[in-house]
């Protein structure tokens, strides 16, 4: 029997994709590409965006007409957030949620004897860690493992606390054993993910540094690097407990949203721009050349042209090495989707290729800034011009070498800025 994967959406995403790729490939399913012919096809859903939800529709619509007689399954956080929506799609003949990743295959099973299977577990507020760990990763270097689910925050924009349900983590002894299976497999380099990364241990007694130095102590793990973070909950202990860990990469995805205090707080965020820029300012005062990564909202609910700019300027004077921006989308469920002014999409276009220029400069200040240093680069994909890789703190780099050195860190020397990344020479 041939299945296909095919995963929308963010690193956890993802990472729950392998472990069900690794589920059906041990009960003796034939994991296949989902451009090649199967007898099932599986969708991991993304819910961040209506739009998310849109592509997921398409998908199972286009996945229903190339493959008339597989079985489509419709699985994720768009079906747990959106159960009866999810239900009413005619195309999927599995539905299920973003809990019991194990149960699908069970769901799968009866619909192969001819049954339409829907079956959405609610969340509950007490619920455990689903236990699950990751041994490879197809195609590629380094490994991302999921140790956070949920959140609590409950932003005015966002449907996620819905769809994932309550924060709970993995036990360190779980992540022990995974991280040491990754490393005996060859991955030197490991992405610790989270739905809100940083509440990560808070029902364990625990806190995200205690994962950090949990991976440190995995011989063979060179690189520890985490994903996106609530900025307010960094603190001074955790930064400098995190500083003297050789193998952390000083990159810190810092989720801005807006540089405007007044959109700030109608989004429902937990801080302040003078806040978020202390917290930067720490990062850069503890870790010598750290980069600063972050998200970027335009266009939400009642943002004026003055609380545009106060954010426009916000993001230039912190002079992020890369940000990632969009619009506003109204997301049915969430407080925002019913506030009073919503902007018009030429109002959020135009604020949108505003931001993006301003970071698109501050992006090459930030590469501009890295020429004439020595760094520690990881090796990954072979090019004609040498290899492409990363730096610790996530530099894109072209490596110029004729030396097979994929797989291992190799310090190089970069001299100048091509095409978005950084040309660097062994040394």
């Amino acid at each position: 029997m041939r299945i296909a994967f095919t995963t929308l959406g963010c690193k956890v995403n993802q990472y729950e994709t392998e472990i069900m790729t690794r589920d059906f490939s041990d009960h003796g399913y034939t994991v296949v590409s989902d451009r090649e012919e199967a007898d099932i096809y599986v969708v991991n859903s993304c819910t961040v965006t209506a739009t998310g939800d849109k592509k997921t529709r398409q998908l199972l619509r286009r996945q229903k007409r190339l493959h008339p007689n597989a079985l489509i399954v419709l699985t994720g956080c768009y079906p747990q957030a959106f159960p009866k929506e999810a239900a009413a799609i005619p195309e999927a003949d599995v539905i299920t949620g973003a809990r019991d990743r194990k149960g699908l295959l069970n769901a799968i099973t009866e619909a192969l004897g001819g049954k339409r299977v829907v079956r959405i577990e609610p969340h509950q507020k007490k619920e455990p860690f689903e236990p699950m760990q990751a041994s490879s990763f197809l195609d590629r270097t380094r490994a991302f493992v999921k140790i956070e689910d949920g959140c609590d925050r409950y932003c005015s924009y966002c449907i996620i606390p819905t769809a994932r349900g309550p924060v709970r983590s993995k036990p360190l002894d779980a992540l022990r054993q995974e991280l040491t299976e990754l490393a005996m497999n060859g991955y030197r380099e490991i992405v610790l993910v989270g739905i809100n990364l940083s509440s990560y241990g808070r029902e364990l007694s625990l806190r995200l540094i205690d994962a950090v130095e949990t991976a440190a102590e995995i011989k063979g793990i060179d690189r520890i690097r985490l994903g996106s973070l609530e900025p307010e909950l960094l603190t001074r202990e955790d930064l400098l407990r995190m500083a003297d860990i050789p193998q952390f990469c000083p990159q810190f995805h810092l989720s801005l949203q807006s540089g405007c205090d007044e959109t700030l707080r109608r989004m429902h965020r937990q801080y302040t721009t003078v806040e978020y820029a202390e917290i930067v300012s720490m990062i850069r005062e503890i870790f010598p050349n750290p980069a600063i990564t972050t998200d970027i909202m335009v266009g939400f609910p009642a943002e004026t042209e003055e609380e545009f700019a106060a954010s426009l300027a916000f993001v230039k004077a912190i002079g992020f090495a890369r940000a990632h921006v969009f619009p506003y989308s109204a997301r049915s469920g969430t407080v925002a989707a019913k506030m009073p002014n919503q902007c018009e999409p030429e109002v959020k276009n135009r604020r949108c290729r505003e931001m993006i220029a301003a970071t698109d400069r501050t992006t090459a200040a930030f590469l501009e800034s890295q020429i004439g240093l020595l760094e520690e680069v990881l090796p990954e994909a072979k090019t004609p011009d040498g290899y492409e890789g990363y730096t610790k703190n996530y530099t894109p780099v072209v490596l110029q070498t004729d030396r097979p050195v994929s797989g291992r860190t190799v310090m190089a020397r970069l001299t100048e800025v091509r095409n978005g990344k950084c040309v660097c020479v062994p040394e």
